[in-house]
């Protein structure tokens, strides 16, 4: 029996579709976890799925599969709970869907636990370290129009970023990475926004497809900009090329956005190639499965950046972290409003001259529209 006495009596998923105007309105996808006590205290996670393909298949392993492991336990037992997820994936493995359906559990447990206790995530995690948090508008590029984003990166400098970071593409098929000179002139027009005392990282679009030799090249050609990091080059686990890279590039290197468990996050570690790891509790099996990724990394003196580019509560899961995390480096935010950030919740999340206040309201610290969960369901 829990020390309070409760015990879980629901558990709900929802598979949201909705417009994302940080990449030209495109519709994205995630799904939602509701988890609840006996006794009517209640707990929300996320796992970002961005497929609707994805989304139903995670909404259908919520339901029929691992929310079902999770009724009449204890719900304090969140650790507990986390293993016994993890364990039934015996068969089905970790990553993918499975990883999905278990974060966003995972994270809707560490909700539910912080409010029966009344503490924050972070003091369950040991305590923060921080009272705010540097913040770094990030966001993905427009390749096609300089002058654009020229302007574009200079108006985060008026907002009080310290920090910026663009990648990808507003236009995939011409996102960063994928021709040299653009790229270059690219660079040019986000340092020539930000100016001299902004921190500046650039991302590399998937698409690109970059060998090591080629990554070696563009990092060199890429050392005028001062970048503070540059953000997947290559494949996190092609670790041949990362060593190649690391002796090449004269910028901190980072990745690690994609990989699914702390073991990846170990061998990345391990390797000595890249100097930040980017982890996101949506996708590594929640806020366990981040602070044992963060922890690690923090023991291979590698800095973590949280990649939380979703909703609200992405947002607050990564902010518990990296306040309680000995190594972290700077906190990603969507810099303009968006659905998931400012409707699904009643409190979003805004920074301040360059900062975000950690919250210390119990649990996550964000305040659930259900209206509005309803209002993005698609299935």
């Amino acid at each position: 029996m829990s020390a309070t006495g409760s015990r879980i009596a629901r558990v709900q998923a929802y598979a949201l579709r909705y417009p994302e105007p940080h990449d030209s309105g495109r519709i994205r996808h995630l799904n939602l976890a509701r988890v609840e006590s006996d006794d009517g205290a209640v707990g929300w996670g996320e796992c970002v799925t961005h497929l609707p393909e994805a989304a139903l298949a995670v909404k259908t392993l919520i339901d029929c599969g691992f929310g079902q492991l999770l009724l009449d336990q204890d719900p304090l037992d969140v650790k507990g709970l986390w293993e016994r997820m993890r364990t039934h994936a015996f068969w089905t493995g970790h990553g993918g869907l499975v990883s999905f359906a278990i974060s966003a559990l995972d994270i809707a447990l560490w909700d539910l636990a912080g409010h029966l206790r009344g503490l924050p995530v972070h003091e369950m995690l040991g305590g923060r370290r921080l009272d705010r948090v540097r913040t770094c508008a990030s966001v993905i590029l427009d390749t096609l129009d300089l002058e654009r984003t020229t302007a574009e990166f200079a108006g985060y400098r008026e907002l009080g970023y310290t920090a910026v970071k663009g990648g990808w593409g507003q236009t995939p098929e011409a996102g960063f990475g994928t021709d040299a000179a653009r790229d270059l002139a690219v660079a040019a027009a986000v340092r020539e926004g930000v100016g001299e005392d902004v921190q500046m990282a650039l991302d590399v679009s998937a698409r690109a497809r970059w060998s090591a030799e080629h990554a070696c090249e563009m990092a060199q050609a890429l050392a005028e900009i001062d970048l503070a990091w540059l953000e997947d080059a290559l494949p996190h686990d092609d670790l041949d090329g990362w060593r190649m890279l690391r002796q090449a590039a004269p910028m901190p290197l980072a990745t690690g956005e994609r990989c699914w468990t702390a073991s990846q996050y170990e061998t990345l570690a391990a390797s000595g190639c890249v100097d930040t790891v980017l982890i996101d509790p949506g996708r590594v099996d929640g806020i366990s499965g981040m602070w044992e990724a963060t922890k690690i990394a923090a023991a291979h003196g590698v800095g973590m950046i949280p990649h939380s580019w979703s909703s609200a509560i992405n947002t607050a899961a990564s902010l518990h972290v990296f306040a309680a995390a000995p190594n972290g480096v700077v906190f990603e935010l969507k810099p303009h409003p968006s659905p998931m950030q400012h409707e699904l919740v009643s409190d979003p999340f805004e920074q301040r001259d360059g900062w975000l206040a950690v919250r210390d309201d119990p649990g996550l610290g964000v305040t659930v529209d259900e209206a509005a969960v309803r209002s993005y369901v698609f299935q």
